[in-house]
């Protein structure tokens, strides 16, 4: 069974101002890294192939494309992966934000 991990700020401090992390935020961190690429649509392919609509910033680690997913103010990745655990922790700190399993 495949694990979720949620990127988030939503137990900082109550004072911190950036509570949520903007898309733009994202858009910006993201570009900054060359081992990270942005689409709108992903596509699943296996017996049968779906697309899902959203913001996704795509983690090339070998050949193997790994979606990290914005949405409504956190970013959603899978743990199927073990490299994603580091990759997921460094992505969070320099957001300023915490890892939840879930």
């Amino acid at each position: 069974m495949s694990q979720r991990y949620r990127i988030t700020r939503a137990f900082q401090e109550k004072d911190n101002s950036a509570k949520i992390i903007s898309l733009e935020e994202c858009k910006q961190y993201f570009t900054s890294k060359p081992d990270f690429s942005y689409t709108s649509v992903f596509t699943v392919t296996g017996t049968t192939s779906m697309s899902i609509e959203g913001d996704f910033f795509m983690w090339s680690y070998g050949d193997t494309k790994i979606p990290f997913r914005y949405y409504q103010g956190d970013i959603y990745v899978s743990g199927t992966n073990e490299a994603v655990i580091p990759k997921m922790i460094e992505v969070a700190g320099e957001l300023g934000a915490d890892v939840l399993e879930g």
